[in-house]
């Protein structure tokens, strides 16, 4: 994990990968439990006889899963020290070029893209790539818009 003394250690950070988190792996269990969070029950999702014969021969994770799992990979890849707190602040972009099958592994990587002034802190860009584990496109691009308040 990379660690930053100060919020200024960490702007001087720009352009640096932060390197890359532990595979984790999606199981049906959490796939079910982000369907009855969010209401989304797709067949795609949480119908495993339904989704094997479907067109990705298996259920897979909701986008919106990948995507919030970047949450947790942000404290197992970096630390900035001194913080009152970070917040997210929004998105800049999303897409999602490959979708994860149920039992997939996948990781995060994170590369710091800017970091700009605002009132009491610093407003930072982090670029996540999600990837899968055996396969050549990523799950999960996003650029994430944080607040850090020092």
């Amino acid at each position: 994990m990379r660690e930053f003394a100060s919020l200024q250690e960490f702007e001087n950070a720009v352009g640096e990968h932060f390197g890359y988190s532990d595979w984790l792996t999606l199981t049906q269990e959490r796939v079910n439990l982000f369907a009855d969070a969010t209401d989304d029950h797709q067949w795609i999702h949480v119908d495993v006889e339904k989704a094997a014969e479907g067109p990705f021969g298996a259920p897979i994770a909701h986008g919106f899963l990948t995507l919030s799992l970047i949450s947790g990979f942000v404290g197992k890849l970096y630390r900035v020290d001194g913080l009152k707190m970070g917040i997210n602040y929004g998105l800049n972009k999303v897409r999602f070029p490959q979708p994860v099958k149920v039992g997939a592994k996948i990781r995060a990587g994170a590369e710091l893209v800017e970091v700009t002034d605002v009132a009491g802190g610093k407003q930072a860009v982090v670029r996540w790539t999600i990837e899968i584990d055996g396969e050549p496109k990523p799950a999960c691009v996003a650029e994430m818009v944080v607040r850090l308040i020092a």
